[in-house]
């Protein structure tokens, strides 16, 4: 076992892999991440399915019984990444059944396009949750305002959900309000809601991304001061709210119920300016009752070089806020970056299912031959 990340482990966050294959199921890293680096749970995206099927012959037999049986590309998807999801979530069941359903979860998302589409997307949710048959996935939803009353409407229909694609604060706090909704309407509807469970996936590096382009193009000290502050800030205050939230009477009632908060998902944790630490957004993102998901190459990272000296999330809210309104006092609007991270985030994620849909295509086009 890693020390690091044993401890990362014991200041209560929850390691996941953001990532997922077929070749990772067969060859056993999987299990030997659960085994040696604390992974409790995995998160997958168009983009990982299409490296996975593009980089591997692992799929070479699926995808020639789909060609034989002449499916489409969208079918051909569905049935690969509904059992790749089955088959680690069958790994990772030992896992949920020592959580108690919390950890052990892998989570697999309903098509781009649907991001805007309420009604879509509870359809294609429950779909989802049928055709995997295991109860520790999580059905990905995006935190667009069409996703809202989606996301209720999933979890109350016994859906466990994580929420993805959320970037402001106001923004989380709708969405744990859609959850709590969603979880009363659980109870009320006769689910289990010990058995169920949900994240908020609050993405972290693209905002430093956006914001510091900007404060690039002011060039001031003042502005290079900022730098690299305003992810974490960001994610903070989310915490600060998700306490708040999660510390009234209306929670209450579903925890006697049986139900588990919505804990907070740190997504997007890779750096992307190499100027930066690999491991910012894990080091400084420490806190009890939250899951960072990362790729693999984020976790070697932490292994090799986080120093975990406990929390590093609470205690200053006072000064993540200054630096928010730091930024806002030089002319870069908080609720304009969020804005433009949202529009990106789905507009990123509709290119990677249509790199998806040409990878399968093309692949069951070579087997047909």
């Amino acid at each position: 076992m890693n020390d690091r990340l044993k401890a990362l482990a014991d200041a209560g966050v929850s390691i996941w892999l953001d990532d997922l294959s077929r070749e990772r199921l067969t060859s056993g890293s999987l299990r030997a991440l659960i085994e040696d680096k604390h992974v409790t749970g995995v998160t997958t995206n168009p983009t990982i399915f299409a490296k996975a099927i593009s980089d591997a012959d692992a799929y070479s037999e699926v995808i020639g019984k789909l060609a034989a049986q002449g499916v489409s590309t969208d079918e051909a998807i569905r049935v690969i990444t509904t059992s790749d999801v089955r088959d680690g979530a069958d790994v990772f069941k030992p896992t949920y059944d020592d959580t108690e359903a919390q950890d052990g979860r892998v989570s697999i998302e309903v098509e781009p396009s649907l991001a805007h589409d309420t009604e879509g997307t509870i359809r294609q949710a429950k779909e989802l949750w049928d055709i995997v048959g295991r109860e520790n996935i999580f059905v990905k939803i995006p935190a667009t305002k069409a996703g809202l009353p989606a996301i209720t409407a999933a979890l109350a229909a016994g859906v466990s959900v994580n929420v993805t694609l959320i970037f402001s604060l106001d923004r989380y706090k709708a969405v744990a309000d859609a959850f709590l909704s969603g979880m009363e309407q659980a109870v009320e509807n006769g689910h289990d809601v010990s058995k169920m469970a949900s994240v908020a996936s609050f993405f972290v590096s693209r905002v430093d991304t956006e914001v510091d382009k900007r404060l690039d193009a002011i060039g001031t000290d003042e502005a290079k001061a900022l730098k690299g502050k305003a992810a974490i800030a960001n994610a903070r205050l989310a915490f600060q709210a998700y306490e708040e939230i999660f510390d009234t009477d209306r929670w209450r009632e579903l925890e006697i119920a049986g139900a588990k908060p919505q804990r907070p998902l740190w997504a997007s944790t890779g750096t992307k300016d190499p100027s930066y630490s690999p491991t910012l957004y894990v080091d400084n993102l420490v806190t009890k009752g939250v899951v960072n998901t990362m790729p693999e190459a984020t976790i070697k990272a932490v292994e090799e070089h986080s120093e975990i000296t406990g929390d590093t999330v609470r205690g200053d809210y006072a000064a993540d806020r200054k630096v928010i309104d730091d930024l806002e006092r030089l002319g870069i609007s908080y609720d304009e970056v969020v804005q433009v991270l949202e529009d990106e985030g789905v507009a990123k994620f509709d290119a990677s299912w249509s790199e998806l849909q040409d990878t399968v295509t093309a692949a069951l086009k070579a087997a047909a031959k």
